[in-house]
């Protein structure tokens, strides 16, 4: 008899996170999703509860967890800097605490584990595109280096217990992830453009517009983790899992407001301390290794996202708490 294979995926009730249960839970897995709630929320994953093989454990993965597990993803850490600098003290916590906890527990029960990194650990690059060889050029002591250098940590702990346990790790670095079910006030620039669209407010842009970031559409990366998790065992990563389709930050707002049909304007703002200039990953590692490559068209990811923030704004409430976040 053939058994489901029991996987953990700490950040479950995130954006990624609620996507890769769903991805895992129809490819006939058993999950077992957790989450502290920081800023996942219960109704990323509401339609799954009601699943056979889907289970909720409210946890911070910064304190040990006992479980029984096959394999692991760790996805747990708030990733947009409105959310990692509220209380910087614990993103690094989540990152460095919570990689220890979490490789423990792959120890014990020799499960396969996945840490979700970032292009972040690039920092403000001096290479472009960013290969997986690159060193990174962070700021150690910015107002960003809880996130970026909690996550460089995070991939040195991951392969010393490789290197000293033999775990069977893998290590993906993720750039900028865009689709429904992102928080409509994260400060993301898609999530942000398009609530400030709808909205009928200004666009903020930081700086003159002409920095560039790649976007990726949730389904595209979410096949990307899965694909590294299948490998065989030789094949740790890192590997950059992202769309190499660069754009220009006031590209994206001009797309939105055409999008929308919105009569926002858009307006210019100081940019703020240590934020890249380029972003733009070169994914021929993981054209090689996972067979993988995005294949959603940016305009026809909005196109999805957009309806999903449509919907959001029409609930009771939502809208007024949104007016009301972002200054009358």
């Amino acid at each position: 008899m053939h058994l489901q294979r029991r996987i953990l995926v700490t950040g479950g009730a995130g954006f990624l996170g609620s996507h890769l249960c769903e991805r895992l839970l129809a490819g006939g897995a058993n999950v077992v999703c957790v989450d502290n709630y920081f800023t996942g929320s219960r109704t990323n994953i509401e339609h799954l509860l009601a699943h056979k093989h889907f289970e909720v454990l409210r946890h911070d993965i910064t304190f040990p967890l006992y479980v029984e597990v096959d394999e692991i993803y760790n996805l747990a850490c708030p990733a947009s800097p409105i959310h990692y600098q509220r209380d910087p003290v614990q993103t690094t916590k989540t990152s460095v605490h919570g990689a220890i906890n979490m490789l423990g527990l792959a120890k014990r029960v020799k499960a396969k584990i996945l840490q979700a990194s970032t292009s972040e650990v690039y920092g403000d690059p001096e290479v472009h595109p960013q290969t997986e060889d690159y060193w990174g050029h962070v700021n150690p002591i910015g107002s960003r280096s809880c996130y970026d250098e909690g996550k460089r940590c995070a991939e040195t702990l991951f392969f010393d217990y490789w290197r000293q346990h033999k775990l069977r790790i893998k290590v993906a670095r993720i750039f900028n992830t865009y689709g429904p079910r992102m928080h409509p006030n994260d400060g993301r620039v898609v999530s942000n453009f398009i609530v400030q669209a709808l909205l009928g407010r200004d666009i903020t842009i930081y700086g003159d517009g002409s920095q560039t970031r790649s976007f990726c559409y949730v389904d595209d990366l979410v096949d990307g983790l899965v694909r590294l998790m299948a490998t065989e065992d030789r094949v740790t990563g890192p590997v950059n899992i992202g769309n190499p389709a660069e754009f220009t930050i006031l590209e994206l707002a001009m797309q939105i407001v055409e999008m929308t049909g919105s009569g926002s304007r858009i307006v210019h703002r100081p940019l703020p301390d240590d934020d890249p200039q380029q972003r733009q990953p070169d994914i021929t590692r993981a054209r090689k290794l996972l067979s993988w490559a995005p294949h959603t068209p940016l305009k026809e990811g909005l196109v999805r996202t957009i309806a999903y923030f449509e919907r959001l704004l029409a609930e009771k409430g939502i809208k007024e708490a949104l007016m009301g976040a972002m200054g009358k």
